[in-house]
Order: structure tokens, then sequence, then C-alpha cells
């Protein structure tokens, strides 16, 4: 039998009094949904057919600088051609079955910009989602400068129309540094990020905030100078995400051009641990690598290795007896 959802899980809002669990000495989204849900949820991504105000000519038409064709959904189950949500939502239950550890999952709009379009076809792709008896709830991808004020009175009426599921929504901010900001293309200033949060923390609506780490020209301080910005700005969730250079990306030439050089494996190490034990202990961790589709890869190719970046991670976090939250708070040297 399942377990009894907390009241948390009820009103949308996620529970983050609980301890760490998993054994990990960070908060992980799985101990998260095993302790609210008792069994992990895993995501299936949906390409859902969005566009982005950063590729259709309202700001620009070549996309954040990182950005790969796909829109950062190169790993979503209608990339097979099976078109429909629902025949993407079958696709993806099929694959992740095989998994045999969870019967419920969260349909993740990963590709592109998924709150920007007409508010109508918005509510009719959200709402097929949520009326699948075993999606727990749904995570939307999208940009700060892309949540009018009607799309979020409409998340607003999904959450009281799908009592028991949640609703999350997901900033790709990357860094809080206006001058990198520029370079990426990222297209909206950090007070159109601060102005969202706000807004959705009114209408309990989680967030989750995208942070990439070794963006060209960005120092350690500049990163944990992200990270602690976003401590007290009231968010859930964070992705903690390498940058990764992509085939038929703009970031793609410049790296061919020498102009920069991604992290290495010992320098991402180092960091990430940095990243954790400042990051505040309520937020859920939802990633702390990433992935970047192997066809596409350039570099790091260590990178590809996903198993053992976090295995040689969880490691290393052990030995040095470090914790989320242990340096929140704290100015480094």
């Amino acid at each position: 039998m399942r377990e009894r959802m907390s009241s948390a899980v009820r009103s949308g809002i996620p529970d983050t009094t609980d301890d760490f669990g998993n054994g990990m000495p960070y908060r992980t989204l799985s101990s998260w949904c095993l302790a609210n849900y008792g069994e992990k949820l895993y995501k299936i991504s949906l390409d859902a057919g969005f566009s982005c105000p950063n590729r259709d000519g309202t700001l620009g038409s070549r996309g954040c600088i990182f950005c790969s064709a796909g829109g950062s959904g190169d790993f979503a189950a209608g990339r097979d051609g099976t078109g429909s949500l629902r025949a993407q939502l079958d696709t993806g239950k099929a694959l992740l079955s095989r998994k045999k550890t969870g019967s419920r999952f969260i349909a993740y709009f990963q590709a592109y910009t998924n709150t920007y379009g007409p508010l109508p076809r918005l509510e009719r792709l959200f709402s097929e989602a949520l009326s699948e008896p075993d999606i727990a709830g749904i995570s939307i991808a999208t940009r700060p400068d892309c949540l009018p004020e009607e799309v979020i009175g409409l998340l607003l009426c999904l959450k009281k129309s799908f009592p028991g599921k949640f609703i999350w929504v997901e900033l790709g901010l990357q860094t809080i540094h206006e001058k990198t900001a520029a370079y990426i293309r990222r297209g909206y200033p950090l007070s159109r990020f601060d102005e969202a949060v706000r807004a959705l923390r009114a209408a309990d609506i989680p967030v989750v905030v995208h942070v990439i780490l070794g963006l060209p020209g960005e120092t350690r301080e500049m990163m944990l100078q992200t990270v602690r910005y976003l401590n007290g700005s009231g968010i859930w969730g964070v992705k903690l995400q390498l940058l990764h250079v992509l085939e038929g990306t703009d970031l793609a030439a410049d790296y061919r051009a020498g102009l920069f050089q991604t992290l290495s494996l010992e320098e991402y190490l180092s960091i990430l641990c940095d990243c954790i034990a400042a990051l505040s202990p309520g937020i859920v961790i939802h990633r702390v690598t990433g992935d970047g589709p192997k066809r596409l890869l350039i570099a790091p190719l260590w990178s590809a290795d996903k198993r053992n970046v976090l295995n040689l991670l969880h490691r290393r976090l052990k030995q040095n007896a470090i914790r989320q939250g242990q340096t929140a708070g704290m100015e480094t040297p």
C-alpha cells in the first residue's frame, strides 16, 4: 500500500523539514520523493512543440550560446517522432518501466520555453499530463520573462483542479552575473528573475533554478556568489549543471577558437563540493552534473561517464565530511 501523502504534498508546497535521507550529505530529489511519496519518481522529458523568444526573433534567433538545436530537450521522448503528448508519455513510461523502482512519474516539459504560447494551449497540454493517473505532477521549464500574470493564474487554477498533484516551475538563471549573462545571450536581467520568483512564491508554486558551473570567464568565487544569492531568494530546488560544449552551438565555435577552456574533472568536483557546502540545507538539489548527449558532446569528454562523476563526488564529500549548508551564509576567503 502506498504511503499517505503528507500535507505538504497535498497542498503543493514541498516539505523540506525532513532529514536529507538516502544516507547522502545533501538533500536530493530522490530523498524528497521517497519521504513524500514512498517511492522514486522518474521524469519523462517532453517536447510539447514550443518555441522560445530567444529563437523566434522576439529577442534573438540563435538561442542561448550553449543551447543545442533541441532547446535543452535532446532527451525528450518526442525526439523519436512519436508526436503527441500522450504518445510521448507512453514512450517514456515504457522506457522507465525497465527500472522497476517506481510506479509514478513526473511529466517534465523540458524542450524550449514551456509557457511561451497561447493560454488555451498551455491549459490543454498541462491538463492532459496532470490527468494521467500515474503522473504525480508536472515540472515546467521556462524563462522568467515568459511568466505573465495570466500564466501564473492558469497554474493556480490547475493546482485547484488537480489536488494532490504538484506543479513546479524551472527557471534557467545560469548565473547572477550580468556580464556572463550578456555573453551567453540569456536575454533578461537578474531583476526579471527576482520578479518571477516572487510571483511564483506568492502563488505557492515551487521554483527550481538552473545554474551552470564553469561558464567562460567565471571564477570559483563568482559561482559561489550565485549559489549564495539563491539561498536568500526563497527557491525550493536547484540544478547544478556542468557547462557542456555541444556540437552546433555558438559556444562550440568559441571553444574551438580557444577563447575558453572547460573545467577538468578535478576542478569541477572541487567547485561542486564548495557549492553544495554553501547551499542552504533546505533547498532540494535536483542535479549535480547533468547529461550532454554523447552524439553532440565536444567537451568535457569526462562528463560522459556520469556514474564515475557521481561516485567520485560522493567519495570526496564523505572523505572531507562536507555537508550541504555547512558554509551557508559564510563568505569564502
